[in-house]
């Protein structure tokens, strides 16, 4: 140390020397911002500025070199070789590229270490060419230790400085800056103190330089790199610059209004849509106004319209809301304007305020509210039409059935009873017509609910089945129903839609065929996903169809016989309703068939099973009771033709008829008789049934009364109307027009059960 200490202070020029240190620093510095810059370059643009960079810095290092050398005392006048002194210049160079490249190719502190190291190495060359290029008085000898511990010392130092103090900080860069100098320093001096120069002739280099030529070529270079500095600096700052501006123009663009606000909450820029969003403000705007302010001067211009009479309160609540820094309010303005205001805070505790004009927004969302009540009064009314054509069509149609079935009981003559056929088949045509359109109305309107309980499937499908079979017979088909025991059992679901989507299948196959036979058949189905299913299938030997015709047969007023000269009726929606239920009760209904060689519908849904309700005992006191006497039976019913029509249903039954024409009348007569059944009407003047219903139900609750069974016997059908009934207190419902067979079955039957109820 002793040794390098001496070289320093008594072999060199101190002035020489720290001119030396200096240009280091500045030159390594430079060199290293290049390569930092080149960093965020691709291709070319990296490889020129990784170039420069190195070029910087081999004019650094082979000016801190010679620097050095000018101030070094040999005893005597020395001269520079020209070639081996610019080659010197090229190892630096060429070191320092590679090392260059290194760096850039893999991010990384072990490739920036050997970087460093590559670097210091051709330095240690090229300091050792440089002094062979020296014309000194005497011959050098070298010591290794001292050369050896030089190289090491600079490598080990580049190589820390490389990969652990990098950075793109300023601080970061200039501390690695700092740390490559000292390298080329330290190896510099170290290996000079390891030269020893013993006197003899000088040996002669051919062409060389004076030490006043090599200042002037040290000077050049010099200025070079601050050439070199200086457009590094500029094209940082017209890089930041260009950035600010893109930036002020991406500002400028944006859709909303923006302005940022300092940690005082005074205005510092905003971009021309903030103005335009805040057109009343605009020509107030200016730098270094509070957010105060400008709240101020909304108010005096009247532009908050919620603050009116409560300015300070609404000023108050304003500025709290900004301080939370991530609120987003919308702020209703004069003329029907609306602003959704955000604010956001900066690390540095300023705000910025993001306006965006909402006015249209809010213009749409008024629109489709307006369209959505629009929509729903809309939807109401059609309900409500659908519910007033249901009952307005419903009780005439009522009497038109009722008087048909009646009449059929008399004593007919064959030509009246083909006219009496016929009014029955109209009849019953417009009564599944009515249906259809009122379960597409339901469907389209997903008003449509399944009503989920055990049922016996064996006798539902039986039943479904039976519907057709005389009008089958009629026709000479042969007419099958087929039950695979494993599914003649109970299980649970809507048994109502499954009878609908069977019976409208039979009857397409009795409708479509005129020989041979139509068969309705069920059968386990494949198991789904673990889940068992039922295959219903309807087979027929009639028509059939093709293709095109199967592609378009379950969609809405479709048929296979379409056109003026039809020879099957239908409103063409039954196939649709059908696959409609079936995909709602989680099935599939599809079809197969070919023209002339039949059709087979088939229905598969989930199988699941349930248990089969124990039977109750009904004992033979309580029945013969009960048809000891006669039976009595209330009607209310405000429309004469209903009651006639019932009327003349009864008369074939030894029952006693009460009837009445409004609800009252009917809560009047049930408090003061006793009645064995109550036929209520839901839609009448005075009190409807659904009230007179719950008015007997309590009547019968406070005297500890039994339980008088009530069937709501009206043209109401809708589902809504069933639940309406059922959650009344009435025991059934039984949409007009009702089949006469099935109100005395409901007659007979009823009072039983409740007897028997209220025996056990």
């Amino acid at each position: 140390m002793e040794r390098i200490i001496s070289c320093i202070a008594l072999q060199h020029d101190w002035r020489w020397t720290l001119a030396a240190g200096l240009v280091c620093f500045f030159g390594v510095g430079v060199a290293y911002r290049a390569l930092c810059r080149a960093r965020g370059l691709t291709g070319p643009r990296q490889l020129r500025m990784a170039v420069l960079s190195a070029f910087v810095c081999g004019l650094a290092v082979f000016s801190t070199h010679f620097i050095a050398m000018l101030g070094f005392d040999a005893g005597a006048p020395i001269r520079f070789g020209v070639w081996l002194t610019v080659s010197s210049f090229f190892m630096a160079f060429g070191s320092i590229a590679l090392a260059c490249l290194i760096a850039l190719s893999r991010p990384g502190p072990v490739m920036r270490a050997i970087a460093g190291a590559v670097a210091i190495a051709g330095v240690s060359a090229m300091h050792f060419l440089g002094v062979s290029a020296i014309e000194m008085p005497g011959m050098i000898a070298w010591h290794p230790g001292y050369i050896a511990g030089g190289i090491i010392a600079g490598m080990t130092v580049a190589a820390l400085s490389a990969g652990l103090l990098h950075g793109l900080s300023p601080f970061r860069m200039t501390v690695t800056g700092i740390g490559g100098a000292l390298s080329v320093i330290i190896l510099h001096f170290t290996a000079m103190s390891a030269m020893t120069l013993t006197p003899a002739p000088a040996p002669a280099l051919g062409w060389t330089m004076s030490p006043g030529v090599m200042v002037l070529v040290i000077a050049a270079m010099v200025l070079g790199m601050a050439v070199v500095a200086a457009l590094l600096v500029a094209m940082a700052w017209f890089s930041r610059a260009s950035a600010t501006h893109q930036i002020r123009d991406a500002i400028d663009a944006m859709s909303d209004g923006l302005a940022f606000y300092d940690a005082d909450d005074k205005l510092v820029l905003w971009n021309r849509r903030y103005g335009e969003v805040n057109p009343e403000l605009a020509s107030r705007l200016q730098v270094g106004m509070t957010f105060r302010e400008l709240l101020q001067v909304g108010l005096d211009e009247g532009l908050y319209s919620e603050a009116h009479g409560r300015e300070e309160e609404f000023v108050a609540e304003r500025m709290a809301m900004r301080k939370s820094l991530s609120a987003t309010m919308e702020q209703r303005f004069a003329g029907n304007r609306w602003i959704r205001v955000s604010d956001r805070g900066t690390r540095a505790g300023g705000i910025v305020t993001v306006c965006t004009d909402i006015t249209e927004l809010k213009n749409h969302a008024d629109a489709l509210s307006e369209a959505r009540d629009a929509a729903e009064a809309a939807n109401r009314a059609k309900s409500e039409f659908l519910a007033n054509m249901s009952h307005e069509i419903r009780t005439p149609l009522n009497g038109v059935i009722g008087v048909a079935q009646a009449l059929r009981s008399t004593e007919l003559s064959a030509r009246q009873t083909e006219m009496l056929d016929l009014i029955r088949s109209s009849s019953h045509t417009l009564q599944v017509l009515l249906s259809d359109i009122l379960d597409l109305a339901r469907v389209e309107s997903g008003r449509l609910e399944l009503n989920e309980e055990a049922f016996d499937l064996g006798r539902a499908v039986r039943e479904s089945g039976q519907l057709y079979e005389s009008q089958a017979s009629e026709k000479g088909l042969q007419f099958f129903v087929e039950i695979a025991p494993e599914v003649d059992c109970w299980i649970e679901g809507d048994v109502v839609r499954l009878k609908q989507v069977l019976t409208n299948l039979v009857s397409n196959a009795v409708k479509f065929t005129d020989k041979g036979f139509v068969c309705l058949t069920v059968a386990p189905g494949p198991i789904l996903k673990g889940v068992e299913t039922l295959r219903f299938s309807v087979e027929d030997t009639g028509i059939g169809f093709d293709s095109e015709t199967r592609a378009r047969l379950f969609s809405r007023f479709e048929q296979a016989d379409g056109g003026i000269t039809r020879k099957f009726g239908g409103s063409g929606l039954g196939l649709s309703i059908s696959r409609q239920l079936a995909e709602m009760m989680g099935g599939d209904l599809d079809c197969e068939s070919e023209p002339g060689g039949g059709s087979a519908f088939i229905l598969t849904v989930p199988l699941r099973r349930a248990e089969a309700p124990a039977l109750k005992a009904v004992t033979e006191t309580t029945v013969e009771t009960t048809e000891a006497r006669r039976m009595k039976v209330l009607l209310a019913d405000d429309h004469p033709v209903n009651r006639k029509v019932v009327e003349m249903i009864l008369m074939q039954a030894d029952i006693e008829l009460t009837q009445v024409e409004n609800g009252s009348q009917a809560l009047q007569a049930a408090r003061a008789s006793d009645f064995d059944i109550i036929l209520m009407d839901m839609q009448m003047p005075v009190m409807d049934g659904l009230t007179a219903t719950k008015e007997i139900r309590l009547h019968e609750a406070a005297l500890g009364l039994p339980r008088t069974p009530v069937i709501m016997l009206t043209a109401n059908a809708l589902v809504e109307h069933v639940t309406a009934a059922e959650a009344a207190g009435a025991d059934r419902h039984l949409a007009k027009p009702f089949d006469a067979a099935e109100l005395l079955g409901l007659i007979d039957t009823l009072p039983r059960a409740a007897a028997a109820s209220l025996a056990a």
